[in-house]
């Protein structure tokens, strides 16, 4: 009979084609102090030799845990076998030292009897993969149990965001039941953070020196280091980002480092929201709970629709990028205020300053109702005329066209766009002469961006994206948590993600 002590919350995905290299990733990973490996010996020609590498491995690494893996093609795996072959070479690795092996339902429910052996003798996962979406679970979860084993795994893929709740869901009042649940893509990312603490059995992390087996998979380092998996609780608060897209952003990074910082149980999270699931988030935010989040592009004026309450700096500007559940009730404001007023008032005197901003969307608009509201004379510019024209209306600003800012000098520009954003570093929106004597960019992923390194090389005085972005992480912070912002600690965390 197997060992019936719990496994490890998190198994490294090893999947390599050349045997040599598989023994040596899952060495490494050892070193490294995982003690949860799963080999996917379908990944190899020959799974035979995956069973030779578990014996070896085993040999020094006799505190590793092994899950053996070798799925059929016809189940979105490698092994191009028959189900008796399959058995027999999963056979073979509980013999050399496997203490679990992953068998799909649709091999259980071809050959169970034949799977009997492999109960008694390991820790039986029977598992289910949907690599086209996220259907109803009961049904799924009804299909697998009829196969007494040792736990069950369900995967599917994130297709809205509202998919990774429902497969979250199924380990509510399941804690009888051992469950590993998980939904694939960039989309179900969040469920491979939170599934161990709501009560899954474990999760899956790619190795830290290769891409893992299966989409969003990342390496058990940053699950470890950025999402603390280990510390969070079940009782832990959920926070995030919401954009599209989201992968760039450092915001996990910085805030996660504040909670770990001042203690709280909590855990912040990106998610990938495209334009048309706003509303199916704003169901999962309410589901999973989300106590609160961030908001960027190109989310910032559709939020407020989803809103109970708007402070009235944030309904005049027309743009949320801070929100938060309080009372039972959405709330929703705009920390992008403090975030250009308060690095550019360093600089220079707001009031009567002439000030260009470039961009009409919703950061373009809190700087300009703060900059105005501060007595600075604003002229916008843009790409879209129309949208420049009408911002301007609503905040007393002066419409540029992008060739009248030739003629034009002011003491300071806002660039507020994503132009130059990763992953498209080298666009600027001014191809050559800057017309101002300070440069404050939004963008702050790369920290030099060609518009900074233009400004540099022209003589003007900067402030880089990573300035504004701090100032209204902090703000964010305090008003989630009532407590003030580490913001040394932010700050480190920050450059450390962008020189990562």
């Amino acid at each position: 009979m197997p060992s019936r002590s719990p496994l490890p919350k998190v198994c490294i995905a090893l999947g390599f084609a050349d045997p040599t290299q598989l023994l040596a990733h899952a060495r490494a990973e050892s070193a490294a102090g995982e003690r949860f490996l799963e080999f996917r010996l379908d990944y190899l020609p020959h799974p035979e030799d995956g069973v030779k590498v578990i014996r070896e491995f085993l040999d020094k690494a006799p505190d590793c845990n092994v899950l053996a893996t070798c799925r059929r093609h016809q189940n979105h795996g490698k092994f191009n076998g028959s189900i008796d072959e399959q058995i027999r070479i999963l056979e073979s690795a509980v013999e050399a030292g496997a203490r679990a092996v992953d068998v799909e339902v649709e091999t259980a429910e071809a050959a169970y009897a034949r799977l009997e052996h492999l109960r008694t003798e390991c820790h039986l996962i029977i598992s289910y993969h949907n690599f086209d979406g996220t259907p109803p679970m009961e049904p799924v979860l009804r299909r697998l149990m009829k196969f007494p084993a040792y736990a069950y795994k369900l995967v599917t893929t994130a297709k809205k965001p509202s998919d990774s709740q429902k497969i979250l869901s199924l380990a509510k009042g399941r804690q009888r039941d051992p469950l590993v649940l998980l939904a694939m893509g960039e989309m179900g990312f969040p469920t491979r953070v939170l599934s161990p603490a709501m009560g899954a059995l474990y999760t899956y992390a790619a190795p830290n020196a290769s891409e893992g087996t299966a989409p969003g998979q990342v390496s058990a380092g940053h699950l470890r280091n950025l999402y603390r998996i280990d510390k969070f609780t079940k009782a832990a608060k959920i926070y995030g980002v919401i954009a599209n897209p989201v992968r760039h952003s450092i915001s996990p990074a910085v805030h996660n480092r504040a909670f770990q910082s001042r203690r709280i149980d909590a855990v912040y999270l990106p998610f990938l929201v495209q334009p048309t699931h706003l509303k199916d988030f704003m169901l999962l935010a309410d589901q999973m709970p989300i106590t609160g989040f961030s908001v960027t592009i190109p989310h910032k004026q559709k939020i407020i629709r989803y809103l109970d309450v708007v402070d009235s700096l944030a309904r005049r500007i027309g743009a949320v990028n801070t929100v938060w559940k309080k009372s039972g009730k959405w709330r929703g404001t705009n920390t992008d205020v403090v975030g250009v007023t308060g690095p550019l008032s360093k600089k220079i005197r707001l009031a009567k300053s002439s000030i260009l901003i470039v961009g009409n969307g919703g950061a373009a608009r809190g700087a300009a109702f703060s900059l105005a509201d501060a007595g600075a004379q604003v002229s916008i510019a843009g790409r879209n005329p129309d949208r420049v024209r009408a911002l301007c209306k609503v905040c007393g600003a002066t419409p540029l066209m992008k060739e009248q800012l030739k003629s034009q000098h002011f003491d300071a520009v806002v660039h507020a766009t994503p132009i130059g954003m990763f992953p498209n570093p080298d666009d600027c929106f001014f191809p050559d002469l800057i017309p101002a004597d300070l440069v404050m960019d939004m963008v702050y992923n790369p920290m030099e961006t060609l518009l900074i390194k233009r400004a540099k090389e022209q003589g003007r005085e900067v402030i880089a994206g990573i300035e504004m972005f701090l100032e209204q992480a902090g703000q964010q912070f305090s008003i989630w948590t009532g407590e003030s912002a580490p913001k040394p600690v932010m700050e480190r965390a920050a450059l450390e993600a962008l020189a990562g």
